[in-house]
């Protein structure tokens, strides 16, 4: 089955204008019907970094979750983030940005590779404690934009120092959309040989014109863990001035539907909450 995570939080971190509480609350709502796999709806992070998710808890405590088996992920950024985070027995996974590249790292987290290497660390403690599970996005996994060193060799190590530690889902992830159909199909089914214990998915950035051969080729690669948000919205405001859109859903959608593939979704409610979405992106 695959498992697919809508992302809304991705998609409204980067909008200027706040968006009411209420507001998202309705619309995470709308997108907890639906049955996605995995909600990933707002972090944990410095209010002056991300103003825009400054609200999560309040939103959090808007949620309805009986309806059904969908999770939440949160991001988290640093130790504090992390201890915020796991107070609130709604969230199932804790999600942390964990890059290849220094200067993004810096950007992202205001700490580099081997300080965030040690939250790593504390966040698996924690996950371990709480009964909660951590998603580490391996980020610029396809390249970067700052001249900082890449290669698949690159991201292999890194994958290693995670597994090392325990990490049990990463997630590779293409920042900035640089990835290709070519770096997809080698990486991808490498680090799944080289680490079978981990549950690898992929969280790509694109253009409207390059995600159908991007997902073909995660597809083809044996890929089943899919993150996507409605209409492409979004993209990381740590990583440039120029954000490049996520993976749209609903083309991920009818690209399941192409292949034959359950996605499981209510096709109904989804319908909602795309209608629904032209008041939280205006």
């Amino acid at each position: 089955m695959t498992k697919l995570i809508e992302c809304p939080r991705d998609a409204m971190q980067g909008i200027h204008d706040f968006i009411p509480t209420q507001i998202k609350a309705e619309y995470i709502n709308l997108l907890l019907g639906v049955g996605f796999d995995t909600i990933d709806f707002g972090s944990f992070v410095s209010e002056k970094a991300i103003p825009q998710l400054k609200d999560t808890s309040e939103v959090l405590n808007k949620l309805d979750l009986s309806a059904g088996k969908t999770k939440l992920l949160a991001i988290v950024a640093n130790l504090r983030g992390i201890e915020e985070a796991i107070k609130h027995p709604q969230i199932s996974y804790l999600g942390f940005p964990f890059s290849v590249s220094e200067t993004f790292q810096q950007r992202n987290t205001n700490a580099g590779i081997e300080k965030s290497l040690k939250t790593v660390e504390e966040l698996l403690n924690y996950c371990e404690k709480s009964g909660k599970q951590a998603v580490i996005y391996l980020s610029m996994g396809f390249g970067n934009p700052y001249g900082d060193p890449w290669s698949n060799e690159i991201v292999e190590h890194w994958a290693a120092e995670l597994a090392k530690r325990g990490a049990g889902i990463i997630s590779l992830a293409d920042t900035t959309g640089v990835s290709s159909p070519e770096k997809i199909s080698y990486l991808y089914p490498h680090l799944v040989s080289c680490f079978p214990e981990i549950e690898f998915g992929i969280h790509l950035h694109s253009t409207p014109s390059t995600w159908h051969e991007k997902i073909e080729a995660a597809w083809k690669s044996g890929c089943r863990r899919f993150d996507s948000s409605l209409k492409g919205y979004g993209g990381c405001p740590m990583a440039s001035d120029q954000l490049t859109g996520n993976i749209a859903t609903e083309g991920l959608i009818s690209f399941l539907e192409a292949k034959g593939e359950d996605h499981g979704l209510n096709i109904e409610k989804w319908e909602e909450a795309v209608s629904y979405s032209s008041k939280v992106f205006y």
